[in-house]
């Protein structure tokens, strides 16, 4: 077990079973965001919950722009992860960007997942000729310019607009507390990695089973998106929620269990 990688990325192990979950968070949060849903996990699986390096309470002195310039930068942190925990056949859950992260993972190591959740995923947030990603370049580079500008009033603006649940307020403030909580620098730079990845082509090179689980509204990746995400990936399972916004597992953490469990005891 190499103590020092379980040290840089927060590891933190809970549960007991045969079988590994492991939790990836998304672009802007930590593993605190999947608390309410890994816990419902623990008494039949081990669950492993990480900090990407440069998020949460993870090493931030193992930082590198170089490294982390693409999305490899951070599946190597996942496969590094794994490796330290001689993890295999785990059942692996990502949040957005954490989706495209545990794909590259498992085509590299096809061994390393048994089974791969995707919440909310998206291969490519950019519109393109033939593909709707829903965002457009000018659109990227504006927010990307408003978080070097002024961050505060970045989060205050996307917590909002990526939690939707306007009645209940206090979840945008939570996410926005969450986002303010980052370093600036990494941050923006996890940002740009994040909007202007593209893997699509990948995508059909993904062997293990698969559960998109859907927002029915999500202003970050949409149902279309996700709907090409299935269409994609051969044999995936493509599940609509009830819960609205691009968070459901922090918004509906009692649906995400659910549907989670569903598409388990199926297989």
């Amino acid at each position: 077990m190499n103590t020092e990688i379980l040290k840089r990325n927060n590891v933190q192990i809970k549960g007991q079973g045969a079988k590994t979950m492991v939790f990836g968070h998304g672009f802007g949060c930590d593993q605190l965001v999947w608390q309410e849903v890994a816990s419902a996990f623990e008494s039949e699986y081990r669950v492993v919950l990480f900090d990407y390096v440069g998020s949460g309470k993870s090493d931030k002195s193992q930082y590198s722009t170089e490294r982390y310039n693409s999305l490899h930068g951070y599946k190597q942190d996942l496969l590094e992860v794994c490796a330290a925990l001689d993890l295999e056949n785990i059942i692996f859950v990502g949040h957005s960007v954490s989706s495209m992260i545990g794909a590259l993972a498992s085509i590299e190591q096809p061994q390393l997942m048994d089974k791969l959740i995707m919440v909310g995923p998206s291969p490519h947030y950019l519109n393109e000729p033939g593909y709707t990603g829903g965002f457009d370049k000018e659109d990227v580079e504006e927010l990307l310019e408003m978080m070097e500008v002024n961050y505060k009033e970045w989060a205050k603006y996307l917590a909002p607009v990526s939690m939707q649940n306007p009645e209940r307020p206090e979840l945008a403030e939570e996410l926005e507390q969450l986002l303010c909580s980052n370093d600036p620098v990494i941050a923006r730079q996890f940002a740009e990695v994040t909007f202007k990845s593209d893997v699509r082509a990948e995508l059909e090179k993904l062997a293990v089973p698969t559960l998109i689980l859907q927002p029915k509204f999500d202003a970050i990746a949409s149902p279309e998106v996700g709907q090409y995400v299935h269409s994609k990936i051969v044999g995936s399972e493509f599940m609509v929620m009830d819960a609205m916004g691009h968070n459901p597992h922090i918004s509906d953490s009692r649906e995400t269990v659910c549907r989670i469990k569903e598409y388990l005891a199926k297989k």
